[in-house]
């Protein structure tokens, strides 16, 4: 498997729609992200059809080891995390990479 950056996503992007310039499809890019992160920053839940919801959840107090350091411990605050529940669509077609992933994992071993 490989990684596709942000990057990769605007080629993609500008390759498709080629009245665009790469330059105005990452200032799109950006501000798409930048607003699913405001949104999420001000406590909304970002609901994308036929992809998924990212929304916010509180994860509680928990105590936490070091494993350098015998027997420390480590209390790790309550916070808030982003959380993804992936679409019907993205389900279903990601579901149908497990014979491809397998297949890639025995040729790497």
């Amino acid at each position: 498997m490989k990684t596709v950056t942000k990057r990769d996503i605007v080629r993609h992007v500008t390759d498709k729609m080629e009245k665009y310039t790469q330059e105005q499809v990452q200032a799109i890019v950006q501000e798409t992200l930048d607003h699913i992160t405001a949104s999420l920053a001000a406590g909304d839940q970002v609901v994308l059809r036929n992809f998924g919801v990212f929304g916010i959840r509180r994860t509680e107090a928990k105590v936490g080891r070091n494993p350098k350091v015998k027997g420390s411990e480590v209390r790790i605050p309550p916070r808030a995390v982003v959380k993804f529940r992936p679409g019907k669509e993205m389900r279903d077609r990601v579901a149908q990479v497990l014979p491809h992933l397998d297949e890639s994992l025995r040729r790497n071993d």
